[in-house]
């Protein structure tokens, strides 16, 4: 796996992003509601070349904060800094000039990929949005390169998405993304909806990419294997927040929230002894979490002290892990 140089600027720098969802209770006679906080209060940073991995429980907002920064959903407030300009400002006409280096690779490809078009129309489509990126007679040489790239033979331009195993139709996805050559693909639980047996397939095929091009991702997903796999680092996220993130070895192995502590245990080691922590109730409503900590509700160590305040996000120990925890573990 490359590593990114940590000298340069971040890719990607994101600064107090907000995402918050309705706020009426909707029909003729809508009332005020609280809103669904889906990510209240994001910061992150990006290298080039980097893969940060993003776990958490379905519900944690992993999926709303992947469609916020490629401005799929419009943000509620915050920033998002990419190549040093914020992309929330943007106007739509420079946005649409931008899209170019983000690009997206969607859960499911059986929905992803429109099935009347052929797999050449799909992949050209981005370089039609963007005709001064590939001369049009040099297309279907490029569109042949990326099928080759991803695994797929030349001839399966011709084809229709129907025609293909969902990993192959991941594949395609994965080639179009990569059809404007983009700095950063937001990879959205993309190995999830496909058989055990195709996903190390897809994920290896993603890594191999990366040290190819330099290509940067953000890489949201369940299997937690998978992501210490691909991940140069992790950020843990419960209920619109991020509450740890860190080198991928010392979010796994060491971590330093409790939450972590708790999706960690759930990861095969091959290691006696290993204590499986299980989580009481569940994850509190998002239109109106818990004051103080969000975890406390859930949480073996909470005391009085983290239902007031919530605490602060700060580094822990010399392993380069930050988590918000007033009673850290590993430290």
């Amino acid at each position: 796996m490359t590593t990114p140089d940590p000298e340069t600027r971040p890719l990607l720098e994101v600064t107090d992003l907000v995402k918050h969802y309705g706020g009426t209770s909707g029909g003729l006679f809508s009332q005020p509601v609280p809103p669904v906080r889906a990510v209240d209060g994001v910061s992150l940073t990006l290298a080039r070349g980097e893969t940060l991995g993003v776990v958490g429980e379905s519900g944690c907002g992993k999926s709303s904060l992947a469609r916020t920064l490629l401005r799929l959903e419009e943000p509620t407030s915050g920033a998002a800094r990419f190549d040093g300009e914020d992309i929330f400002a943007m106007s739509d006409r420079r946005f649409r000039m931008q899209r170019r280096e983000l690009q997206m690779i969607f859960q499911n490809p059986y929905a992803s990929l429109d099935p009347r078009m052929t797999v050449a129309s799909l992949i050209a489509e981005p370089m039609q949005i963007f005709p001064d990126h590939v001369a049009p007679a040099r297309r279907r040489d490029r569109i042949s390169e990326l099928l080759t790239q991803v695994g797929l033979p030349p001839e399966a331009a011709d084809r229709y998405p129907h025609e293909f195993s969902g990993g192959q139709r991941q594949r395609i996805g994965i080639a179009r993304a990569l059809a404007l050559e983009p700095a950063l693909i937001v990879c959205d639980e993309p190995v999830s909806a496909l058989d055990v047996s195709v996903q190390a397939q897809v994920v290896n095929l993603l890594q191999d990419i990366q040290d190819r091009t330099g290509v940067a991702y953000i890489f949201i997903a369940h299997d937690l294997s998978v992501v210490r796999h691909l991940s140069h680092r992790v950020a843990v996220m419960y209920l619109g927040k991020i509450v740890e993130q860190g080198p991928v070895d010392a979010v796994f192995d060491r971590p330093t929230h409790p939450y972590t502590r708790a999706l960690m245990s759930a990861v095969p080691t091959g290691r006696k002894g290993g204590v499986r922590i299980l989580l009481e109730n569940d994850m509190p409503d998002p239109r109106n979490p818990p004051s103080g900590c969000r975890f406390r509700t859930r949480c073996w160590k909470a005391q009085p002290l983290c239902a007031q305040e919530p605490p602060v996000f700060e580094t822990r120990g010399r392993h380069g892990l930050e988590s918000a925890c007033y009673f850290p573990e590993n430290v």
